[in-house]
């Protein structure tokens, strides 16, 4: 089937819509979700400002695949604890969406030069519904999510965005939910932000805003400031879809711009 005719498709199954932004959300400690602190309160701030779509189509972080992107069609998404060691409260947290099968099969299609798959195991991880219950506290909206391929390069990701970026216009809102920093080997509770933290932050903030997705998806240039911010970089991955499901006519507007416990950007952005 032709890409024209998998948009067709697609825009046959939603309504047209004015563009939708696209959201990246720095969603740090699981701890956030049941907290009342700077970051849950400007959640739920910018959730009473966004627009309501049709359906969210959330990458986080927190479901990794090898070799294959996988597009989640439950009908029920389940709420996935996906952590340990925190309190029983946290447990408890259920954010009972329902699931967007026939939009996440739509994606399917548009994303099978990337190996797109169907899934119905997975649901929900914390990095979704973490601030979902904030951004749409009664679960009203249909919401799926979209896997990222580790074995992948960083271009890759970039291009999953620009390949989502139609569903903009069909009342889809595209979420990303990952940290611009994250180091849990370094992390210090009440620390000052390291230097290397703040060094990547900073220079991932001026690229983005310059558009020179380039130097963002360069890992050899990034080098050692990137293994610093970045073990592992799965909760770097989501920010390159979302920027790559921008474009230059978008406005750009940062949130949360503060590095925690030492080691962890919270850093979030928006293009509306």
């Amino acid at each position: 089937m032709s890409i024209a005719l998998q948009l067709q498709r697609l825009k046959d199954s939603l309504k047209s819509s004015d563009r939708m932004p696209v959201v990246f959300l720095g969603h740090g400690s699981p701890m956030n979700a049941i907290e009342d602190n700077d970051y849950s309160r400007s959640w739920k701030k910018l959730g009473e400002s966004l627009p309501q779509p049709q359906a969210i189509l959330v990458v986080s972080a927190h479901w990794m695949t090898r070799g294959s992107t996988l597009v989640n069609v439950s009908k029920m998404p389940k709420t996935i604890h996906d952590f340990y060691g925190f309190p029983d409260e946290l447990f408890a947290q259920q954010y009972p969406a329902p699931g967007a099968p026939e939009v996440a099969q739509e994606v399917i299609s548009l994303l099978a030069s990337h190996h797109a798959e169907g899934d119905d195991t997975w649901g929900l991880d914390h990095g979704a519904w973490s601030v979902l219950k904030f951004l749409y506290p009664d679960a009203d909206v249909p919401v799926f999510q979209l896997s990222i391929d580790m074995t992948k390069d960083f271009e890759h990701h970039l291009e999953i965005g620009l390949a989502l970026a139609d569903l903009r216009t069909r009342g889809v809102l595209i979420l990303g939910s990952g940290n611009i920093v994250h180091n849990l080997r370094a992390m210090r509770y009440g620390a000052t932000p390291y230097d290397w933290a703040l060094e990547f932050d900073g220079l991932f903030t001026d690229r983005l805003q310059a558009r020179d997705h380039k130097t963002i998806t360069d890992r050899a240039s990034l080098g050692n400031l990137l293994k610093m911010a970045h073990p592992s970089v799965d909760h770097y991955l989501p920010a390159l879809t979302i920027a790559g499901a921008s474009d230059a006519k978008d406005d750009l507007v940062f949130m949360n711009d503060s590095i925690d416990i030492g080691s962890v950007s919270m850093r979030s952005f928006i293009y509306y």
